[in-house]
Order: C-alpha cells, then structure tokens, then sequence
C-alpha cells in the first residue's frame, strides 16, 4: 500500500500504538468510527519480536474500552486466526447473509 494511502486510513481513525522500552513501535491498532454508532476496528498487530507477551490482547481492550466509551452499537473487525482473541470482547460471527461488502482494486 501506498504510504500516503496509510496516511490518510490513520488520519481518519483514532489509533493506538504500543512502544517498546526504546521507543520502537511494538504494535498498533486503528478504530475507524463515526463517534456516534459504529466502528470497524482494523489493523491490529503487534512486530513478531513483541509476540507472545499479551500485547494484542492490550490493543483490543483499549479498541473496545474506547468504543464503549463512545457507546457505540456495532463494532466490526475481520481476522484470519484470531477469533479465539476477539470473542474475549465479545465478538462473534455475523450472520450470514446480512452483510454485504463492496471491493475495489482487489
């Protein structure tokens, strides 16, 4: 992806970062939302050398403490591996049928 792509989907969003002892990026997590009802919560990672430590764990309950703190209704996230993670906050499968996406440039 671009870089001032990246720059604009984190303008957009109210983000969270984790720091390592010198101040390198550990991990990150976006929350796009309108404030009022829903957020898609995107991008969430942790550097592979800070794996393992419960980090990803921090950046989701900081997501979803701030979208609680915002009372948001829906929050949507996609993930591969880590539904077992997600459902900790009280994720789970949408159902089927219901949503719809759009893709471009895929």
């Amino acid at each position: 992806m671009e870089r001032d792509v990246v720059e604009r989907s984190i303008e957009g969003s109210t983000v969270f970062g984790l720091y390592a002892p010198d101040g390198s990026q550990a991990g990150f997590a976006r929350l796009v939302t309108d404030g009022a009802t829903f957020a898609w919560l995107g991008d969430l990672f942790v550097v592979e050398e800070h794996r393992g430590k419960g980090l990803g764990v921090r950046l989701a309950e900081a997501a979803v403490a701030e979208a609680d703190r915002l009372g948001l209704r829906v929050t949507l996230l996609a993930t591969k591996d880590a539904h077992t993670m997600y459902e900790r906050f009280g994720f789970g499968p949408t159902p089927p049928g219901r949503y719809m996406v759009r893709r471009q440039g895929d």
